[in-house]
């Protein structure tokens, strides 16, 4: 009897209680439970950086719920009307519907300034952790297959987390986000032929019009968040179809992962850390003020805010425009503006050259199997100093997107600022690859010396005949592993130009350019030889001070 009751329950039969036959209801149709048996028990690695991942994650769900909170309020018109509210010093001041209900918010909706703010700030340290961890992903080499898609899929959130962040700046019509949205209306009016035409249609007539913040809205609150919605989805089921990249250590292999279960130890300590986040945001929207826009004032086309910066993130792009010469060319009754045209298409470009990096260094490589190891930055100079210079060329243009507020602060000559950036923007970059590819490679060194020699205890013994050397102590078994996995294939070669006949091969051009690169990037100059097992043998075997 009782086994047949026990069968009973299982299949849900009169004996099984509601949850059970609610849970064998859904799994019969939808086939839960084989799901969440093989990913619920999904092993996840431990380690600080993938966190980064995490806090965008959580701060784009804090920017849905504080974002339809604001949606609730605010009123996205262009129409004009005289203020009368709680801010006394604007009252009587002809502005848009859309900065009256943002300081409405601010002022007269309970909590509103509070979520206003940890809205902005949520929107900082998502587009900031986006690119952080794109960072940690891209030195680490964790874009490697079966990975590109995954990288693709974060630089467009990252390129359309830029784009809100733009158009949601953009909605108060405060002074300073409107000299924001004229910045852009003269960037698209400098697309030779078209500009002025997109710009007549993205703004509904001669600029600012009435029909920019209304257009504006449902891009910001309903076409971007949607989009960016999908692909975080998309990016997380990658990340549970892949293994989880980890890095270099014992145990560890392309067929193994070492960590925690995601079902409960994962999931415990994921849900603790978005509260973590949350609080954080919420404190830092409670005390850190950002962008009040009753001190700007609304917009108006003949005023500029003293000192008006963006945020942060498009911060190098008007950079590019601040110091660029002022070009201007007259061709066939149309005036073209190279000075402001250049430096705009030179903002997609290199936020492009990004996204395409993992395709080209596949390319170089040849290489087609899957790497779930990750490298140590160190291994791959190369890699390590072309990042070190991007991140070096976008320090150079933030400088010069705040030449005005870097030369009051400091007292310098705002000319000598703007040709600062200007040589800096090629001689910078330049200096950090080259700098960093030789750190890259003096811890190299370090590495093989270690391997071989152990490690410096401080200990310093004289010999019988008078020598004094300082005693090594061997590294663990598990340090010698972490400091050789990684590998050192050949770099690509084209081979001889002639065959065994003496006839001459066809060479295409791009196969010497991959070729170059290669060995640019891979060969004898860009790489230390990691110690071999003879030579480990060989310095071990003897008395050499260990």
């Amino acid at each position: 009897m009782d086994g047949a009751r026990s069968v009973n329950e299982r299949t849900g039969g009169p004996g099984a209680g509601k949850g059970e036959k609610l849970a064998d209801w859904a799994d019969g149709r939808l086939g839960l439970y084989a799901l969440a048996k093989a990913n619920m028990r999904k092993v996840f690695p431990d380690h600080w950086s993938f966190m980064l991942g995490e806090i965008c994650l959580y701060s784009f769900l804090i920017l849905i719920l504080t974002g339809v909170y604001l949606t609730l309020f605010f009123e996205p018109s262009g129409v004009e009307v005289v203020y009368h509210g709680s801010y006394e010093p604007l009252n009587g001041v002809v502005m848009t519907r859309a900065y009256e209900s943002t300081l409405d918010i601010s002022f007269d909706v309970r909590g509103g300034l509070l979520i206003r703010q940890i809205h902005h700030w949520a929107a900082l340290v998502f587009v900031t952790g986006m690119l952080v961890h794109m960072m940690r992903v891209f030195f680490t080499g964790a874009f490697r297959k079966p990975r590109e898609l995954n990288w693709v899929f974060g630089w467009t959130l990252l390129f359309l987390g830029i784009i809100t962040g733009l158009t949601g700046y953009s909605l108060p019509d405060d002074l300073l986000s409107g000299t924001g949205i004229r910045f852009a209306d003269g960037a698209i009016l400098s697309i030779p032929i078209v500009g002025t035409y997109l710009s007549f249609f993205l703004f509904g007539g001669e600029f600012p019009g009435h029909d920019i913040i209304p257009r504006l809205f449902p891009i910001h609150v309903l076409v971007l968040p949607g989009i960016m919605l999908g692909l975080v989805v998309a990016h997380l089921i990658l990340v549970f179809y892949h293994k989880h990249t980890q890095y270099p250590g014992p145990g560890r292999d392309n067929r193994s992962v070492v960590g925690m279960p995601f079902l409960p130890v994962y999931m415990a300590k994921a849900g603790g850390f978005f509260f973590l986040t949350f609080g954080v945001l919420a404190l830092m929207g409670g005390l850190a003020q950002i962008n009040p826009v009753w001190a700007f004032g609304p917009y108006s086309p003949q005023l500029v805010t003293t000192g008006a910066q963006p945020d942060w993130y498009l911060g190098f792009s008007e950079g590019l425009i601040r110091v660029m010469p002022g070009w201007e060319i007259n061709f066939w009754g149309h005036t073209l503006e190279p000075g402001v045209f250049i430096p705009f298409s030179l903002f997609p470009l290199i936020l492009l050259a990004i996204g395409l990096y993992p395709f080209v260094e596949a390319w170089v490589t040849g290489d087609k199997r899957e790497h779930h190891i990750l490298d140590r930055p160190r291994n791959a100079p190369v890699r390590t100093g072309l990042g070190v210079a991007w991140l070096s060329l976008y320090v150079v243009l933030l400088i010069g997107g705040g030449n005005d507020i870097v030369a009051t602060h400091l007292h310098l000559s705002i000319n000598a600022i703007t040709w600062f950036v200007r040589v800096s923007v090629f001689v910078v970059p330049v200096l950090a690859f080259i700098v960093t590819k030789r750190i890259c490679l003096g811890l190299q060194r370090r590495d093989r010396d270690k391997v071989l020699h152990g490690r410096e205890t401080g200990t310093i013994r004289r010999l019988p005949h008078g020598e004094y050397v300082e005693v090594h102590e061997p590294l663990a078994q598990e340090q010698l592993h972490t400091l050789t996995q990684h590998e050192q294939e050949p770099p690509y070669e084209i081979g001889p130009l002639v065959d065994a006949n003496g006839v001459r091969r066809p060479v295409r051009l791009s196969q010497r350019m991959r070729a170059g690169l290669a060995r640019a990037m891979f060969g004898p100059d860009s790489r230390i030889p990691k110690p071999t097992v003879e030579e480990h043998r060989e310095v071990t075997s003897g008395d050499h001070h260990h």
